[in-house]
């Protein structure tokens, strides 16, 4: 209620500004147009990337250095810190990426940001903007209407340039004509008392503005046609930074326990790098204008002046923050802690605000399909009356089967209901939000995925038969039909723990190996073929009921194990047999 008052409020004072003064419509109205360049670039990009951006994200940031760089360079280049933070916080969302790695990007992002100072003082008051805005504009339009997304989204790009100097250019002549009629510098406030207000101002602007970008090429259009004194646009710049990481936490209030140490990790990086500038500002401009007069800017070039002090604050902050990531990292752990899951029918990964990336809302997916089938793993185990720490990565599961024979009470139904089918209702339902957006082959993977839920709920259906006649049998005094249950047990865990196996494995050759002993064990599943059944009905080892048991369970214990070959194959095995198949050719 509040904030939407504000808005109101806000609205009022922009129409009464612009009601009073005639020119200062020229400068509202640069920098809307300049806003709206940054979004249309900002889309365009995620057009013409086609996911490059986010497996660059996902596959770079391993290290710090790697991080950093990554973040500076994506932020110049793309000129959107909002795009590259989307990006970040859905990969940090879906645990695709650490939270070191996160912190990492988006410190280097703060640098890269400063690119845009640069273009605004260099390009854009400088050169004849109608000349090279227009036909931005105008060939921008044109490749929208093209059917490729990435002529599509250079079409996007090249109207957004075009807008951000459109925006420039009105912002220009704003000031210009403003100057004629009010000097806004006569507002100039100096020392300390001047920078900690222009530094208030800065971040509120950012605020309101939601772009620092915005807030400075209005300062830098201001400065260059003398409407606030250089001192007062630096402290703007510094506020600009401040305004940045409010804007960031308020998003990231309502979002999950990392995403909120990110934007505290921003937060603290920008206020004390902005709190020590402020304290050594005076310093700091003299070594900018040795810096400046060493570069060839020029003396009155105010404008260039502070895209340097822009950039050296910003990047004097990120090399010192850079080596105290990893601590920083440990303290935030200790803040925001989730409560762990006591019921894992929760979804581990499953956050909408990543499907914003429509990858990365696929990677998290697929993970939270192995989520699924780790938990039918603990029901399928204890169904058979195993542990799984009795059997994964042994050698000798048969020995392990002997030995288990205690029961284990279980309710198959409410498990079935609590960790199985809601898990598997959340993630089809996550995946519709995003499907449409995915390329043909990760369409058709998400079926796959989802094909892969379905088995792995059925297999868990189709235990409820077999759990109750193991734990008949195995208090059996018959020896026989006791030993033909522990086959089937032994069978089910070997499969399991080879899955296991090929789940964890880094080599594609050890993983092709064993998904064909995986059929093996379901060869070794039919006792009609075998022959083992009629050998023990002949010989009066087993009754008839025991023999019907035994073929239901076997058929049941089939399909379980079929099931779980089937689900393996999709989430582990398929990719790589396709990989080596590729190679082959």
């Amino acid at each position: 209620m509040i904030k939407k008052s504000l808005v109101y409020v806000l609205l009022g004072i922009l129409a009464y500004v612009l009601f009073v003064n005639e020119d200062s419509k020229y400068i509202v109205a640069g920098v809307g147009i300049f806003i709206i360049g940054m979004h249309f670039m900002e889309d365009g990009f995620k057009l013409f990337s086609g996911g490059l951006l986010e497996k660059l994200i996902s596959k770079s940031t391993d290290t710090i250095p790697k991080a950093v760089s990554l973040g500076v360079i994506t932020t110049a280049v793309l000129q959107s810190s909002s795009l590259i933070a989307i990006i970040v916080i859905s990969f940090l969302s879906a645990k695709l990426i650490t939270l070191a790695g996160a912190i990492g990007v988006v410190f280097g992002s703060a640098v890269g940001t400063t690119a845009t100072a640069w273009i605004v003082s260099a390009f854009g008051l400088k050169i004849d903007i109608a000349a090279f805005a227009l036909p931005m504009v105008i060939f921008g339009v044109i490749f929208r209407f093209f059917k490729q997304k990435h002529t599509q989204g250079m079409g996007n790009i090249l109207l957004g340039l075009g807008f951000v100097f459109l925006g420039i250019g009105y912002m220009k002549d704003g000031f210009e004509d403003l100057k004629e009629g009010i000097d806004l510098a006569q507002f100039a406030v100096a020392g300390y008392k001047g920078v900690i207000i222009y530094t208030l101002v800065g971040a509120l602007a950012t605020v309101i503005l939601q772009s620092s970008s915005a807030t400075l090429a209005l300062t830098i259009t201001a400065l260059a046609t003398g409407q606030i004194v250089y001192i007062n646009a630096i402290a703007i710049a510094i506020g600009a930074n401040i305004g940045t990481t409010i804007t960031a936490a308020m998003g990231a209030m309502v979002s999950n326990a990392n995403s909120k140490r990110m934007a505290l990790a921003l937060f603290i990086f920008k206020s004390v790098t902005a709190v020590i500038t402020i304290i050594v500002i005076y310093q700091l401009v003299d070594f900018v204008e040795i810096a400046a007069s060493f570069i060839g800017i020029n003396d009155n070039d105010w404008a260039m002046k502070l895209a340097l002090f822009h950039t050296i604050f910003n990047m004097a902050g990120l090399i010192v923050f850079s080596f105290f990531i990893h601590k920083l990292v440990s303290y935030l752990k200790t803040l925001f802690v989730e409560e762990k899951d006591t019921y894992i029918q929760n979804p581990k990964f499953l956050d909408l605000a990543v499907v914003a990336v429509p990858n990365a809302a696929f990677e998290a997916t697929k993970k939270e399909v192995v989520h699924l089938y780790d938990n039918a793993t603990e029901v399928l185990s204890h169904a058979i009356m195993l542990h799984r720490h009795r059997y994964l990565g042994q050698s000798d599961i048969a020995s392990a089967v002997k030995e288990s024979t205690d029961i284990i009470d279980l309710n198959i139904d409410e498990f079935y209901q609590t960790r199985i089918k809601s898990l598997y209702s959340d993630i089809v339902d996550y995946s519709t939000h995003f499907i449409n957006e995915l390329d043909d082959d990760k369409k058709a993977h998400i079926y796959g995925l989802r094909g892969a839920c379905r088995d792995i709920a059925e297999a868990v259906k189709d235990t409820k038969e077999l759990q109750k006649n193991i734990a008949k049998y195995l208090q059996s005094n018959n020896e026989y039909i006791k030993e033909e249950y522990n086959h089937l047990r032994e069978a089910i865990a070997k499969t399991i723990n080879v899955i296991n196996d090929i789940k964890n494995s880094q080599d594609d050759l050890d993983i092709i190996a064993k998904s064909k002993v995986l059929k093996d064990y379901l060869k070794g599943l039919d006792v009609i073929s075998t022959g083992r059944i009629d050998s023990l009905i002949r010989e009066g080892k087993i009754d008839k009921k025991m023999a019907t048991s035994l073929l239901n369970d076997s058929a049941n214990a089939y399909n379980v194990t079929n099931k779980l070959i089937n689900v393996a194959r999709i989430l582990w095995i398929e990719d790589i047999t396709i990989k080596h198949i590729g190679e082959e050719l």
